[in-house]
C-alpha cells in the first residue's frame, strides 16, 4: 500500500522524511510475524504504529489487544498477561484467560514495555522463544499464536545497566526497531497538525476555526514541544475555546506556551540519594519525637509541682529553672537526661515557701499521667481553697466562668 494511502487510512498527518522512514519500516513488517519494537517520545503518537502492522498483516481478521503495562499493579499483571487457574491466589475464584492466550491468532500491543518487572520479563521472553506460557497456579504449558509489539519511552541502554530491564529481552523485542520522531524534529508539520486539530475542535464546538499570523507560524514552528503532539492538541484547543479573536499572533500564542526550559517529563531519581534522604527524614523526625516527649515531661513535672502545691506555686531556683526549660525556646542543657519518668517535689508540709536548707523528697510520676486527671485536680484544688466560689476560682485558673462550670459538669465535680 501506498504512504499517502496509509497516512489517509490512519488519520497521520505530516510529510517528514522521519516519519515517512517510520511508516515504511511498519508496512514493510507487517505481512512477518518479526517482533517489532516502537520507541518515541511520550506524545508522539506510538499507538498508531501497532495499528498499521496488524491491519495489514495477514492477523488483520484475528484479535488485536493493547495492554498497557505501566497501568498494572506489579502484584497482578501475571496473571492478566497469561492468565489464572481457581485458587491461584487470594481472590481467584475461578479461572481466568490471560490476554496472550485471548490474543491468540492476532496481535498483542504492549506499551510501556520497559515498566514489566523482572519475573515477567521472563516469562514475556519465554512466550517470544517458544510461544508457550503457564497460567499462574497452573502447571500445565499452553501455547499461543502471536504477534508481539511493543513501545515504550524508555532509554533502554540506560535501563539495562541499572538493572531494570533484561539485556536478552530487549535483543529479542527489537528485531526490527522503528523509531518515532518528536514534533520538534517534525517542524514543517507542526502547523499543519495545528490546522488539523483547530478544524477538528471548530467542529466540535461549533466555533470559527483559527488562523495563525505569519509571526504565530513561526513562533509555532520554534517552540521545543516536550509534550509533542499531545501537548499540541490540548493548546490548540485551549485556544479555540478561550480566544474571542478568531486570528492569533504571536503575542496572544505566546500566553498559552509553556517557558521554554520547562520540562514536562517525569523527573528521574536516583535511588541511592533517595534511600539518603529518607534516611536523613526518619532522624530528623525521631529527633523532634524525642524533643517532644522531653517537653512533655517538663510540663508535666511543673503541673505536678503546682498541684503539690495546691495552688501556691514556690518561685524558688529549682523550679525558675523548669520554667524557663519548657517556656524559653533559646534554653538548652548539655546535662539534660531524656529519662521516661520525671522527679517531682513531694507535697510541702504548709502553703508557705519550701525553707532552703529542707531537702526535697521525689516521686515518679508514671508516663501515663493524664491530662484530664490533672486538669481535674487544679478544678478540684482551686474550687477548694477559693470556697466552691467560681468566679475566683476562674480567675486564679485563667479561664472564663462559662468554661468552668462547663468543665465542673464534665468532670462532675458539683
Amino acid at each position: 500500500m501506498e504512504l499517502q494511502s496509509i497516512k489517509q487510512r490512519f488519520g497521520i498527518i505530516g510529510n517528514s522524511p522521519a516519519l515517512n522512514r517510520a511508516i515504511d519500516v511498519a508496512s514493510q513488517v507487517a505481512s512477518t510475524n518479526i517482533t517489532v519494537l516502537i520507541n518515541g517520545e511520550s506524545g508522539t503518537g506510538k499507538e498508531v504504529m501497532p495499528k498499521i502492522i496488524h491491519q495489514l498483516s495477514t492477523r488483520k481478521h484475528g484479535p488485536y489487544i493493547a495492554v498497557n503495562c505501566g497501568a498494572i499493579p506489579e502484584g497482578t499483571i501475571d496473571s492478566e498477561l497469561f492468565g489464572h487457574e481457581k485458587g491461584s491466589f487470594t481472590g481467584a475464584t475461578g479461572s481466568r484467560k490471560g490476554y496472550f492466550e485471548e490474543a491468540d491468532g492476532g496481535t498483542i500491543f504492549l506499551d510501556e514495555v520497559a515498566e514489566l518487572p523482572l519475573q515477567t520479563q521472563v516469562r514475556l521472553l519465554r512466550v517470544l522463544e517458544t510461544g508457550e506460557f503457564l497460567k499462574v497456579g497452573s502447571s500445565k504449558v499452553i501455547k499461543t499464536d502471536v504477534r508481539v509489539v511493543a513501545a515504550t519511552n524508555v532509554n533502554f541502554s540506560e535501563a539495562i545497566s541499572r538493572g531494570k530491564f533484561r539485556e536478552d529481552l530487549f535483543y529479542r523485542l527489537s528485531t526490527v526497531p522503528i523509531i518515532i520522531p518528536p514534533l520538534r524534529d517534525r517542524k514543517e508539520d507542526i502547523h499543519l497538525l495545528f490546522r488539523k486539530f483547530t478544524t477538528d475542535f471548530a467542529d466540535k464546538y461549533g466555533i470559527p476555526i483559527l488562523e495563525l499570523t505569519p509571526d504565530a507560524v513561526s513562533l509555532l514552528e520554534s517552540y521545543s514541544w516536550p509534550g509533542n503532539i499531545r501537548q499540541l492538541k490540548n493548546i490548540t484547543e485551549q485556544i479555540s475555546v478561550i480566544e474571542k479573536e478568531r486570528e492569533i499572533n504571536s503575542t496572544n500564542l505566546r500566553q498559552y506556551l509553556p517557558e521554554q526550559g520547562f520540562s514536562m517529563k517525569p523527573m528521574v531519581i536516583d535511588q541511592d540519594k533517595k534511600s539518603q534522604s529518607d534516611f536523613s527524614e526518619r532522624e530528623i523526625l525521631y529527633k523532634v519525637l524525642f524533643d517532644m516527649k522531653k517537653d512533655m515531661n517538663d510540663v508535666k513535672q511543673l503541673v505536678m509541682r503546682v498541684i503539690k502545691s495546691e495552688g501556691e506555686f514556690t518561685q524558688n531556683e529549682e523550679n525558675s529553672e523548669l520554667i524557663r526549660k519548657v517556656f524559653d525556646e533559646d534554653y538548652h542543657d548539655e546535662n539534660e537526661s531524656r529519662q521516661d519518668s520525671m522527679l517531682v517535689p513531694s507535697k510541702p508540709s504548709s502553703f508557705s515557701r519550701v525553707s532552703e536548707t529542707k531537702e526535697p523528697t521525689t516521686i515518679h510520676v508514671e508516663e501515663t499521667l493524664s491530662l484530664a486527671e490533672t486538669e481535674k485536680e487544679l478544678i478540684r484544688k482551686a474550687l477548694k481553697k477559693h470556697n466552691n466560689k467560681r468566679k475566683h476560682a476562674a480567675r486564679e485558673l485563667g479561664i472564663s466562668e462559662r468554661t468552668l462550670y462547663r468543665k465542673i459538669n464534665e468532670y462532675d465535680l458539683k
